[in-house]
């Protein structure tokens, strides 16, 4: 159980990492900060590989723990907590609780971060249109409009 345990422990400290870098990039791309933008999402990247490789170990620590108790190979930590005695069923259930805080508070985050992806991708797809000069608008009714042909002025020099 402790080595099952150390692993947990790591797997919540990655986790919080991941919401942390989670975090990060949402304010980047909420403050238009596209320079770091890839080097957050590296980040974010870098992070779920580790995250994967102690997944990997805890898995391997969870079916040797399963074996110590005569459970099915493949168990939950539910399972494993209501086969083994105190202190270890609440340390299990300390780490079961962590892991579902966690994982809430970066699904909201990743929800948020692709929403601001979303917005930024229509923003630039509008202002690429704009600058053909076939934007499309909506009328009262819901019919599409382009708007007038206009004349653009483009510094390339950028």
């Amino acid at each position: 159980m402790e080595k099952l345990s150390l692993i947990l422990w790591r797997e919540r400290e990655l986790l919080e990492t991941l919401h942390y870098r989670l975090e990060v990039e949402q304010l980047v791309m909420a403050h238009g900060q596209t320079r770091w933008l890839a080097a957050a999402a590296r980040d974010v990247e870098t992070v779920l590989d580790q995250v994967r490789d102690v997944e990997l170990m805890r898995a391997i620590a969870a079916d040797e723990a399963a074996g110590v108790l005569g459970l099915a190979p493949n168990p939950s930590l539910s399972g494993l907590i209501a086969a083994v005695d105190e202190p270890w069923s609440s340390i299990l259930a300390d780490h079961r609780d962590a892991f579902a805080a966690t994982s809430e508070a970066i699904t909201r985050v990743a929800e948020a971060n692709r929403g601001l992806i979303s917005a930024g991708l229509r923003a630039a797809h509008e202002t690429l249109l704009g600058l053909s000069g076939s934007a499309q608008t909506y009328t009262p009714s819901g019919t599409t409009v382009g708007e007038a042909a206009r004349s653009v002025q483009l510094d390339r020099s950028l």
